[in-house]
């Protein structure tokens, strides 16, 4: 028995060792090895407050900001801090309801884990922060965050500038892990562009919390906080008051205009009609404001100075008298006996002009935009007899109409440019199952800059250049320099400082012939409401056939006005490409928009007469009368599909399925 007992003795002495054995190494783990709980307990104390660095300022030729930062607040919360939160009292101040907080707070845990601070309401109004400035201790894990935000002095400029939002989990997954949610990036414009240059990097400030979730100072003085580093400045070619003339000119229309530096390519102005004020899309009213323009079925948001694909009309002429000249199938005394209409192919291409004489030789064919004349040199150049088949006399059109850079694109210092069409052999193949002549494109228009022709105003701008300057271009940028010169920034600006030299076999004075030609336009041909007294502009007006569908019928609008040129003669400063839909004939629209933006530019002013007639301008109202129609039938379809949404529960499980991420 007493062996018995000796031996339970032992058992429970081993028992009681172990169990103290078991607590010891698990204490020494928890203290000295697992950092677990020092977490949880740096997160109770301490908040990593997030440093947001300014993002660099764009100014414009003259040192302008037309972009800057000013300051806002986001309401940020820490999901596994805010269980002890007053949810009715900071629904009653956010506006919302609990069904709404709880949504918010799934999506944080979903999108920033629950131990990281995700954005609950991003830039508050003023109001609204010192409301939550005031009681913000009442709500445990919710926190005030400083926000550098866009403002825009100037009102303008916003298809050119951009705007910035929240990166989304492809922007992240791209990065590397560089952004977080919360972090914002450019998402169009030259935020896009120069993202890496403007965005800066981001800081930590941690602070210390009290018992009430109060921050009441920083956390071991500092010493692992790290600073904000602002982003980097751009210097740019547009002048802002060229810019805002601009826009003032092309409001209630649809179209573009693009003015460039000849010398440089430098973009001095771009507008797209209709625009808006680039202040619309920041700050708490931006959600709101970005859903009325994506929803307008004139597409505000849409850029159309690089994206705008338009047939070139008549202000192809110049470079298709180019192509004639340099090919040998003209010379400048060569004229055409043209009486109303070209009857060289089956279907005859109409002219406006029909007075005798208008196309004695070239510089009256340009100065007059005789159609007769560049159909007759366009079949001529397809049926050069050097070449000997039309399908090499096609090909090699098409290859100077790229050099002169249509066709393809350019590559100008903003996203999603698009490259226009130049026809070739394999689109008439398809069209025609390889049945086609010179006739099929010369009847087609092609040689007055239409059928499958298209150009972007940007590429319009640029071909005009290329004349002014004699043959050669710089791809067209807005950024002429970036402050801080980081090694980076070469692979950016190489392209932008490079010379292109086009068909250098083109003479001097064969330019000089088409040159002489574009100044008669406005000296005493079809654009002489261009003219500005002491300034010699070099011009073409081009109008082109504009049609639309609408309910699968094809609805004829008044012609687009297009215009180009560039000024002055003898030492060119500005070319300017002017699109306006629905405006009629070039002189018309087109020609007085780019005639008081060159008298701006070179004068720096316009004068009295000239301010009324830019009034008068920017109150036409040349929008497509078939908008209304169109805005109401698309709003009606998007009222009937929210009906059945919030009424048919089935339709709304098909919606959810659809859209599952």
């Amino acid at each position: 028995m007493a062996l018995f007992n000796q031996s339970r003795s032992t058992v429970v002495k081993i028992i009681f060792g172990g169990i103290f054995l078991v607590i010891l190494i698990q204490l020494l783990y928890l203290q000295v090895f697992s950092g677990k709980y020092e977490q949880l307990a740096m997160d109770n104390a301490v908040f990593p407050k997030v440093r947001y660095p300014d993002r660099g300022i764009i100014f414009d030729r003259k040192g302008r900001a037309i972009l800057n930062n000013t300051i806002m607040y986001d309401l940020v919360v820490t999901p596994s801090e805010a269980r002890q939160t007053d949810t009715a009292g900071l629904c009653a101040i956010l506006g919302i309801d609990t069904a709404e907080y709880k949504k918010r707070m799934l999506e944080a845990r979903f999108k920033n884990g629950p131990y990281r601070p995700s954005i609950f309401e991003d830039l508050l109004t003023p109001e609204l922060h010192a409301q939550l400035e005031e009681s913000i201790w009442k709500f445990p894990g919710f926190a005030l965050v400083e926000r550098p935000v866009r403002v825009y002095p100037y009102h303008a400029a916003a298809h050119i500038l951009g705007y910035i939002g929240e990166a989304d989990s492809t922007v992240i997954r791209r990065s590397k892990g560089y952004y977080h949610m919360g972090d914002y990036t450019g998402i169009t414009g030259l935020e896009s562009y120069y993202e890496q240059v403007l965005m800066g990097q981001r800081g930590v400030q941690y602070m210390i919390k009290d018992n009430r979730n109060r921050l009441v100072g920083s956390y071991e003085q500092g010493r692992l906080d790290t600073a904000a580093v602002a982003g980097r400045n751009l210097h740019t070619y547009l002048d802002i008051e060229l810019q805002q003339l601009a826009e003032k000119l092309i409001a209630h229309k649809v179209g573009a205009i693009v003015a460039l530096d000849p010398k440089t390519g430098g973009i001095l102005a771009m507008t797209s009609g209709p625009s808006y004020d680039p202040n619309n899309l920041t700050g708490p009213d931006k959600q709101q404001n970005y859903g009325h323009l994506a929803l307008d079925v004139a597409r505000p948001l849409y850029n159309r100075g690089i994206r705008g694909q338009y047939p070139a009309g008549s202000t192809y002429k110049p470079l298709g008298a180019l192509v004639a000249l340099e090919e040998g199938l003209i010379t400048p005394a060569s004229g055409y006996d043209c009486h109303g209409a070209y009857f060289g192919c089956n279907r005859p291409v109409k002219c406006m002009e029909k007075w005798a004489g208008h196309a004695t030789n070239l510089r009256q064919a340009i100065a007059w935009s005789c159609n007769s004349f560049f159909s007759d040199i366009l079949k001529r150049t397809i049926d050069n007899p050097t070449y000997r088949n039309p399908r090499k006399g096609l090909t090699q059109w098409k290859e100077y109409m790229t050099a002169f850079g249509l066709g393809h694109r350019i590559g100008v210092d903003l996203p999603s440019e698009n490259a226009g069409n130049i026809p070739d052999t394999s689109q008439y193949d398809k069209e025609y199952r390889g049945s086609w002549n010179s006739c099929t494109m010369t009847g087609g228009g092609l040689g007055i800059g239409q059928d499958k022709m298209t150009v972007t105003p940007i590429q319009m701008a640029n071909a005009i250049c290329i004349v002014a300057n004699k043959g050669y271009y710089y791809i067209p940028h807005f950024v002429k320099s970036i402050a801080g010169n980081h090694s980076q920034d070469t692979a950016l600006q190489n392209k932008y400082l490079f010379r292109h030299e086009v068909l250098t076999h083109i003479s001097d004075d064969l330019y000089e012939v088409v040159i002489s030609g574009m100044q008669d336009v406005v000296d005493q041909g079809t654009a002489r409401v261009a003219k500005i007294p002491g300034i010699n502009i070099c011009a073409k007006t081009g109008t082109a056939q504009n049609k639309t569908v609408l309910d699968g019928k094809v609805i004829e609008l008044k012609d687009n006005s297009m215009f180009v040129c560039f000024a002055p003669r003898e030492n060119p400063v500005i070319a300017i490409a002017v699109v306006i839909e629905n405006g009629g004939t070039g002189a018309t629209a087109a020609a007085p928009i780019a005639s008081l933006m060159v008298e701006k530019y070179i004068n720096d002013t316009l004068r009295t007469d000239r301010i009324k007639e830019a009034d008068r301008i920017a109150g036409l109202d040349l929008m497509p009368s078939y908008l209304p129609r169109l805005q109401y039938k698309e709003d009606s379809v998007r009222a009937f599909q929210w009906f059945k949404f919030t009424k048919d529960s089935s339709y709304i499980r098909r919606y959810l399925f659809a859209h599952r991420r």
